[in-house]
């Protein structure tokens, strides 16, 4: 992974020095934004292969950033962890609605996010391999192009949405329970809340529009997607 850029979004200027040199020394290309619109000129300029993202930062919050890199071509495929001193539930489920991959609350190992961050390029990385062309019941998946189709429409998905999707639609008929749609979709190296899964399902099944009753929900179990309407 020697020579992945990321994009590291700190305003604590020591703590954003920490993870530079930390990221550097596993041989990471590091560019540092302190505020948030510095962190979107960074990425629409630099083309990050995953962004760091703190929540609280001024000019533009870190929720705000994410939203807005989710809604560009250019970066709306470009994996973001998300740095917080907020723990609550309700905030974690804020940041995965709006697109984030993953969650590391404050004070974190750096260890630990160093390794979160190989995990989650590594995964990236294995969505082009094999079977990288699927459709079903006019809903399509194509790994290489990293996007969804309906009826030939490309679907606006975070790419917590495509895993998901493209995780389900593999095995059509599936009874996925929470936890294997966690360790399938958004990877066994995620530390998430199972209800996570039901907030992606929710904005994937609006993004689906007429075909959302393609995702069911297996009561007591979790979900399947289905064939046939």
């Amino acid at each position: 992974m020697a020579g992945k850029n990321i994009l590291v979004v700190e305003d604590d200027r020591a703590l954003a020095g920490v993870l530079e040199y930390n990221l550097s020394s596993e041989g990471f290309s590091v560019t540092c934004a302190m505020d948030g619109q510095d962190a979107l000129n960074q990425a629409r300029s630099k083309s990050p292969d995953l962004v760091l993202l703190d929540v609280m930062i001024p000019v533009m919050d870190g929720v705000q950033v994410c939203r807005q890199l989710r809604s560009e071509a250019s970066t709306m495929n470009t994996p973001i962890i998300m740095l917080t001193a907020k723990g609550e539930e309700t905030d974690q489920v804020v940041g995965f609605s709006v697109g984030a991959d993953d969650y590391v609350t404050k004070p974190f190992s750096v260890r630990v996010l160093l390794e979160r961050v190989k995990a989650l390029l590594r995964r990236n990385e294995r969505m082009g391999d094999g079977n990288d062309m699927i459709c079903v019941g006019g809903i399509a998946i194509d790994r290489v192009k990293h996007r969804a189709l309906l009826d030939g429409r490309v679907l606006d998905l975070t790419p917590s949405e495509f895993r998901l999707l493209d995780t389900l639609i593999r095995q059509p008929g599936r009874a996925f329970d929470r936890s294997e749609l966690i360790d399938s979709a958004l990877g066994t190296d995620a530390i998430v809340l199972e209800r996570t899964i039901d907030v992606h399902i929710r904005s994937l099944r609006k993004k689906l529009d007429q075909s959302a009753d393609r995702i069911e929900t297996v009561r007591g179990i979790g979900y399947r997607f289905c064939e046939s309407q």
